[in-house]
């Protein structure tokens, strides 16, 4: 079966999609994203997804091409036409393309919908028994942290330099050595007094769907829950720590900067908490 994508109210194989070279998008980064699992042909917590979409193209001033819920038909039968049981959907959307590059908004340009499937094992990804090693770098981002814009080259350096420090992740700190988050994860700890650690949702990072929905699961597990900044030294000194994200949902950290975390393998709370995670995911509550 080829791949399908979906483009501006088109679905063709992945090979043959294609958008303007005038693309916003392409041009200026000029656009937002999302990206949702699917767990058993089901998209996860798409409710939460779509509402943070229409936020940052609110905060844009790009209008939707399609309503909410015509864009969760296309996703639905983005998952359909691929034969998805497990993975994720990736859906972008741009001011479009204009006749001339300018970097002032164009008048009269349609919006830009682009939509396609990757398959990917999550529930059952080896790194959730292993744990995986985080590096902490600068947060070099611009300051609309809040707004999951396409312009994303800061968390690709991110991700590199964790990459060839032989980690999976990279942690963003802020000019006064405090975590903002990962650079396509939320970041977690947990203290030894069993408190549950993230930052607050701010301009400073993107507000998490995951990280919201282990955070409700966490307190019905009657674990304390603070939200506040936590600094590189008080993330190695703690018991356990973990990242959130759509494409991972909850992954144990062992070890950041070298130093290990705990006793250096995934802790008893981020493998609870995984857990549940997916048992919520995969009933009726996650499903949306």
């Amino acid at each position: 079966m080829s791949e399908i994508a979906y483009v501006n109210g088109n679905y063709a194989p992945i090979a043959e999609a294609r958008v303007s070279i005038l693309d916003r998008g392409f041009l200026f980064a000029d656009g937002v994203y999302e990206v949702a699992a699917v767990i058993g042909g089901r998209l996860i917590d798409n409710g939460a997804h779509l509402a943070r979409l229409e936020r940052s193209l609110r905060e844009l001033r790009i209008d939707s091409p399609l309503p909410m819920a015509r864009i969760a038909d296309v996703e639905a039968e983005i998952v359909a036409r691929n034969g998805m049981d497990e993975g994720l959907v990736y859906l972008q959307i741009t001011r479009g393309a204009a006749a001339d590059r300018d970097f002032g908004f164009p008048a009269d340009v349609a919006p830009s919908l682009v939509a396609f499937a990757q398959k990917k094992n999550i529930t059952g990804s080896p790194a959730a028994e292993t744990g995986v090693k985080v590096l902490t770098v600068p947060d070099l981002r611009w300051a609309r942290r809040d707004i999951k814009s396409t312009a994303l080259l800061a968390q690709v350096l991110a991700k590199q330099a964790a990459v060839e420090g032989g980690c999976q992740e990279a942690w963003m700190v802020d000019q006064d050595g405090f975590v903002t988050e990962g650079s396509s994860s939320t970041a977690f700890i947990l203290t030894e007094t069993n408190v549950l650690i993230t930052r607050p949702n701010s301009t400073a990072i993107l507000p998490g769907c995951t990280r919201n929905a282990v955070q409700l699961i966490a307190k019905r597990q009657g674990l304390d829950v603070e939200e506040r900044r936590f600094s590189v030294a008080e993330a190695c000194a703690a018991k356990e720590a973990f990242l959130t994200s759509a494409s991972n949902l909850v992954l144990p950290v062992v070890s950041i900067d070298g130093r290990r975390i705990g006793d250096g393998a995934p802790g008893d709370t981020s493998r609870l908490l995984r857990r549940l995670y997916i048992e919520w995911a995969t009933n009726a509550a996650g499903a949306g």
